[in-house]
């Protein structure tokens, strides 16, 4: 069976909406099954399942995924909120650009971009409705930011990249840093450029901005102190090498039931179950997802699909900036159209001998890699970030994506800086 045949198979069992774990697991057995001489039998396949999801790293994204769970139950993200409104809520574009930053930091908490949009989503996007702002954009402005969930430390996907290259998770979470900031300041400027044209209303937002200065500083800075922590003792453990990736994601759940049960106290005892049943149900499919992936990927290297692939760019695309555009390009569909975990495991060990070939260094490709799926996450038909976002205000999904264009073209060129300018990715490390 041909390389060709079992990508074209794999296409057609995600377009009959057969679930992704299992189309990998079908195609991932069906070279074995047909050529008996082949290498992957099933059972190889079954064992690189198993052996997939054997991996001390990869305990970090359970762990982080519980993490953000528990700062959602906890309402963390109100709490930073309420920070950053106070600063700057009273500017113009000041509340948008206060909910984007919360995305950044809760980002920070859950290395997840569904988990930031629900979390942030449903708490900003009825005050940002009270004070004036129109639905669509509101609603819009959490689907893109949530985005930042999976570019700004700690990253599930920048996890999933270090498992399928072997690249280092501290430097690319070190990596991430700069392209996230940026990415940030280009969705406020555009916030700020959209509420300079649509106009604000004034009267709403300062009432309730207001509110929250009548509270004093020394109050919501109490209040939001520890939240504003939570960042900075997970990745300050990476970064001065007291924990790894791995043992920070441990410390993150712990320090936010602590927290959420003994200081805001905004979850008791008896909430841990359902918690924890929630964490499960969302790591589950990720768990599917990662076995399936890694037992394709591994036939995909024995089928020498990578090498083909490799010598057919690297030979109808000579010019460097030429060839980056078009892996850029082809990462922007795939994102449209598949999750990100499946993405990355897939497609990680085809694409990187290109790029390395051409020069590009592994982890500046991780980074470039990541912000291609995040923009996946905003964009039809999966668009995940945009389904999250449209079940909190029931705005349809297209509407959404229409208004979070201008977004999608920041996105994109952060992008394009981040692929051709290395040092926004590299400087750090």
């Amino acid at each position: 069976m041909s390389a060709f045949t079992v990508l074209f198979l794999f296409i057609i069992c995600l377009i009959i909406a057969i679930p992704v774990s299992i189309s990998l697991g079908i195609v991932a057995v069906l070279p074995g099954a047909f050529d008996p001489s082949f290498t992957a039998s099933a059972s190889y396949v079954i064992r690189s399942m198993v052996g997939g999801i054997d991996s001390f790293p990869l305990l970090a994204v359970p762990m982080f995924v519980l993490s953000g769970i528990i700062m959602a139950h906890g309402q963390i993200s109100k709490k930073l909120f309420d920070v950053f409104s106070y600063f700057i809520g009273k500017k113009t574009a000041g509340v948008p650009c206060a909910v984007i930053i919360t995305c950044l930091f809760y980002g920070a908490i859950s290395g997840s971009a569904p988990a930031t949009v629900a979390a942030v989503g449903s708490m900003t996007i009825p005050l940002l409705l009270e004070m004036g702002y129109d639905k669509k954009f509101s609603t819009a402005i959490v689907a893109v930011a949530g985005g930042l969930g999976v570019i700004i430390p700690p990253s599930i996907p920048f996890i999933m990249y270090a498992m399928a290259s072997g690249e280092s998770v501290g430097n690319l979470f070190i990596a991430g840093i700069i392209p996230g900031l940026l990415i940030s300041f280009l969705l406020m400027l555009y916030a700020y450029i959209h509420c300079k044209i649509v106009g604000e209303n004034k009267e709403k937002i300062n009432r309730e901005i207001e509110a929250l200065h009548a509270k004093g500083l020394g109050k919501i800075f109490k209040d939001s102190f520890f939240a504003i922590l939570s960042p900075v003792i997970v990745l300050g453990c990476i970064y001065l090498g007291i924990a790894s990736p791995t043992e920070a994601a441990v410390i993150s759940v712990f320090y936010a039931l602590i927290i959420s049960l003994f200081i805001y106290k905004t979850i008791r005892i008896s909430d841990i179950w359902n918690i924890f049943v929630e964490a499960m149900k969302t790591y589950a499919p990720i768990l599917f997802i990662l076995a399936a992936s890694t037992a394709f990927s591994r036939v995909l290297t024995l089928m020498q699909v990578p090498q083909i692939v490799s010598a057919y760019i690297l030979n109808n695309f000579t010019n460097k900036i030429i060839l980056l555009l078009v892996i850029n390009l082809f990462l922007l569909v795939v994102g449209m159209v598949m999750d990100t975990t499946p993405a990355i495991l897939i497609l990680s060990p085809i694409l990187l001998p290109i790029v390395k070939a051409v020069g590009m260094d592994g982890i500046h490709f991780g980074i470039m890699m990541v912000v291609n799926l995040a923009i996946g996450f905003v964009t039809p038909p999966i668009g995940v970030n945009l389904f999250v976002a449209s079940s909190l205000t029931d705005v349809p999904v297209m509407d959404i994506a229409k208004k979070a264009m201008p977004m999608i073209i920041m996105f994109l060129v952060a992008l394009l800086l981040i692929t051709f300018i290395p040092a926004i990715s590299l400087v750090l490390i």
